[in-house]
């Protein structure tokens, strides 16, 4: 049994932590702040706290319109809100070399009901900066990803980061001057929203059946796909690429993605890494590499290993041996950079063997045990079969299945809550991301990944104001 005077004391010992807490959360940035680096296989903030890129394309820069589609629909801040209301926390936009030498005036004045008329006038590039800015505000990241040279659909046929038109040495120049345009935008809370480049989309080593595309370091398929060989070296360009990119701001992360093929080994467009294993790629600066691949299911391609004997197991097999090896053996951390699915609930779980839905759920489920795995869906664009927005480019169902799939490996950056000892601990390579608390969690979060019990601020109130015993 205690007296008065020792619970008393106990309870203002308890509010006198209590506050203490409260100040230091106040005083810690929030999770994701300033410009993210790597260890390992993981991506982590400038406070060395493990963030997980959760982001989703917005394409329309890089096609003949030269604009993220969407603008005669929606204000632009509505399509960014819905994003992040969404659950994402990052975006990729995609962009061609062509619009970036040679921007045009997209025709906006003639979207119905004056929609978006701040943008009206203004060239692509000053409507990217627009975007950009807004985004920021949002509190979203932002990825620039360089998806093909001449402005139009899908990615290069050629399957190489130049053209005749845009040889490399434009491609350098061009990726110079966007990072140097957006070096100076930040959020509201002076952190730089844009995080990222990816270097190419998708190069590609099969261009109408011939190997004269892309190659990766070591492929004996292309007699070793040497680093003298400029002209189809992937990982040497993606060098060339990044120390120029770095040399304007040597904060950034260098997305590098896969090839399609590697000793015969054949996957998606940029989704095969197994030469990033024995030939990787070395940047000038160290903790800025990460590795991206992309994926997709049988409704966009038939491949090998989607028929009547595929099990997760085959599935998870495969994305472990073409890029998912790079982060259980701490090499780097990967980014899927694409990967998506229509609405239909069946192309979103299914048990069928070799289906759409198989594939979708199984990924994941993968990506769920693998919360290192960084991601990015495709894509936003409502016109798109694997849009996310609704038509006209409205907010998705909130029954939806698909986004109701999503939200278990999405990663809010600002505030994820966690315990105090964790919050104040060293981030370790191998821990998973805080989780979201529920609804009827019993603690909240006070900033800076810092959180407080319910109890203890109740007890913090009463002894500060003397009410009950």
């Amino acid at each position: 049994m205690h007296s008065s005077g020792a619970r008393s004391t106990r309870l203002g010992r308890l509010a006198v932590l209590a506050c203490a807490l409260a100040a230091a959360a106040v005083a810690l940035p929030a999770q994701g702040n300033g410009y993210w680096h790597t260890s390992g296989s993981q991506i982590l903030d400038a406070s060395g706290r493990p963030v997980r890129i959760a982001g989703i394309s917005w394409f329309g820069f890089e096609t003949s319109d030269q604009i993220v589609h969407g603008l005669w629909n929606q204000d632009y801040h509505h399509i960014l809100h819905t994003i992040k209301d969404s659950g994402f926390n990052t975006i990729r936009i995609p962009f061609s070399n062509q619009m970036v030498e040679s921007p045009i005036v997209p025709p906006l004045d003639k979207a119905p009901g004056h929609i978006n008329s701040d943008l009206v006038s203004l060239t692509s590039l000053e409507i990217m900066d627009r975007i950009v800015a807004a985004a920021g505000t949002e509190g979203l990241k932002v990825i620039l990803d360089d998806h093909r040279s001449e402005a139009g659909d899908s990615n290069q046929h050629s399957g190489l980061w130049y053209t005749a038109r845009y040889p490399e040495k434009s491609w350098i120049a061009d990726w110079r001057a966007m990072v140097s345009r957006y070096k100076t935008y930040t959020d509201p809370d002076g952190n730089p929203i844009v995080i990222g480049v990816d270097l190419r989309n998708e190069p590609f080593l099969m261009s109408d059946g011939q190997p004269t595309g892309s190659c990766w370091t070591g492929d004996t398929t292309v007699g070793g796909c040497p680093v003298t060989d400029t002209a189809h070296n992937w990982p040497a360009a993606a060098q060339r690429g990044a120390a120029a990119v770095l040399d304007v701001n040597s904060n950034l992360l260098i997305f590098v993605e896969g090839v399609d093929c590697y000793n015969g080994n054949c996957n998606w467009q940029g989704g095969n890494l197994q030469g990033a294993g024995p030939y990787p790629v070395e940047l000038p600066f160290a903790n800025h590499l990460v590795y991206s691949a992309h994926d997709y299911g049988p409704s966009v391609s038939t491949q090998p290993w989607f028929n009547a004997s595929t099990t997760p197991d085959v599935l998870e097999q495969h994305w472990m041996r073409n890029w998912a090896y790079l982060v259980q053996q701490n090499t780097a951390p990967v980014w899927l950079g694409e990967f998506g699915t229509t609405a239909n609930d069946r192309d979103v779980q299914s048990t069928t063997p070799g289906s759409q839905g198989q594939w979708f759920s199984t990924l994941l489920a993968f990506l769920r045990a693998q919360p290192r795995v960084n991601w990015a869906y495709w894509a936003v664009n409502s016109e798109d079969a694997t849009g996310l927005l609704a038509h006209n480019y409205e907010p998705p169902s909130r029954t939806s299945l698909k986004l109701e799939q999503l939200a278990t490996i999405q990663f809010p950056l600002n505030p994820a809550a966690v315990d105090v000892a964790q919050a104040t601990s060293p981030a370790q390579p191998d821990a998973p991301p805080p989780s979201k608390p529920s609804h009827d969690s019993d603690f909240i979060v006070l900033g800076g990944g810092m959180t407080l019990t319910l109890a203890a601020l109740f007890i913090s109130q009463r002894a500060q104001t003397g009410r009950g015993k």
